[in-house]
């Protein structure tokens, strides 16, 4: 979760934001295009914790999400897929999200490391879990031994007892299977599952399920204002969702400018085209069902999928 975009793009958000209308570049990345290129993330720090992301005491008190149902909506395999590429393009500049899993570095967003598929950060507390889940099941694995300076360094973005080892532990663990599965398990258990759950509460579609599950990872599930159920909140005060007899675009749509609203006031964030060249446009042409082909850019750079 959380991520900041490079100085570069954070300097022109306007050229960012209408670059989709300029002619194609010729670096246009396709769905087969090969990964590994790794951008530094954007997201605005979550204004209900000081680490920016909500311990798990501060989170809302639903009862555990059930599994998605993998036969419909963006749990479907193929929609999943997808929903990995569209994340992964947002927040790593690539379709190839399997290429992520020992992505590691500091992006001086004051949540110290931010690592793996889904942007776990070492002051956000998803990444002490991880690690914590994962040594339960697998004692003595490479990361064990920092699990005492994740506990320490929790909720702060200090590297102390981390460094200089911590970035090659990740890298060497992560080419590790378990430790895969067990990135691909945090990421549904904490943020695929629940948001497609909460979609699906409230009537939407499969677009409409990616857009919270994207909100979902870059806001982080808590339930201050700057987190993706205070943002949900706002939307729902604004428009009926249609399972409460509105239109399905109407609450996008408004569900997306409340998002963009709290990414805008975020003195990290300004970049908003994974919303305006991405998500909205998606909306726009009414793909409710987020069927491909699709068309994108995400910080002025184009992506396609088949």
């Amino acid at each position: 979760m959380k991520r900041a975009v490079g100085l570069l793009f954070a300097a022109v958000p306007l050229l960012a934001a209408a670059a989709w209308f300029a002619t194609p570049s010729e670096h246009t990345v396709t769905d087969d295009a090969g990964g590994g290129v790794t951008a530094s993330r954007q997201a605005p720090p979550d204004t209900s914790a000081p680490s920016g992301k909500p311990a798990d005491s501060e989170r809302p008190t639903d009862p555990p999400s059930p599994p998605a149902d993998p036969d419909k909506g963006l749990a479907a395999p193929d929609k999943k897929e997808l929903a990995q590429k569209l994340v992964a393009s947002a927040e790593n500049a690539t379709l190839d999200w399997r290429g992520q899993y020992g992505y590691i570095e500091d992006i001086d967003d004051g949540r110290g490391y931010t690592a793996g598929i889904i942007g776990f950060c070492t002051g956000t507390h998803d990444l002490l879990v991880l690690v914590e889940r994962y040594t339960a099941d697998h004692p003595g694995n490479g990361l064990a031994r920092y699990l005492p300076a994740l506990r320490a360094v929790d909720g702060s973005d200090s590297h102390q007892g981390l460094d200089p080892g911590f970035t090659a532990a990740w890298r060497a663990e992560a080419k590790v299977a378990a430790f895969r599965e067990a990135q691909d398990g945090e990421r549904d258990r904490v943020y695929f599952d629940p948001a497609v759950r909460l979609a699906k509460l409230d009537g939407l579609g499969t677009l409409g399920q990616f857009i919270y599950y994207d909100a979902m990872v870059m806001h982080g599930p808590g339930t201050g204002p700057g987190s993706f159920h205070g943002l949900r909140a706002r939307a729902m005060a604004e428009a009926d969702t249609p399972a409460e007899g509105g239109d399905e675009k109407t609450y996008l749509g408004r569900f997306l400018d409340t998002r963009r609203s709290a990414m805008k006031a975020s003195p990290d964030h300004h970049d908003t085209t994974r919303i305006d060249t991405a998500q909205r446009r998606f909306l726009n042409e009414g793909n409710l069902d987020l069927d491909p082909p699709l068309k994108w850019q995400v910080y002025g750079e184009p992506y396609e999928v088949r």
